[in-house]
């Protein structure tokens, strides 16, 4: 399983990250955070950075929280 470093971002202050074994970054935050969250989101809605490498290169995802109004 891949290995995970998630960075929290809610406060003003960027919390020490988060360090994980999960299938995926969005399992890997559920984890490290407890929260459900999505790739795609309005930028207020920013919770975390999940960085992961695979061979030589370092990956980074962008997760948001859910909208709370439906469209």
């Amino acid at each position: 399983m891949p290995s995970f470093k998630i960075i929290d971002l809610r406060s003003g202050i960027i919390e020490p990250e988060v360090h994980t074994e999960a299938r995926s970054p969005e399992m890997a935050a559920e984890q490290a955070l407890g929260l459900k969250l999505v790739r795609a989101g309005n930028p207020r809605n920013l919770v975390c950075r999940v960085y992961w490498q695979e061979a030589t290169n370092t990956n980074m995802v962008r997760l948001y929280s859910k909208s709370e109004h439906p469209r």
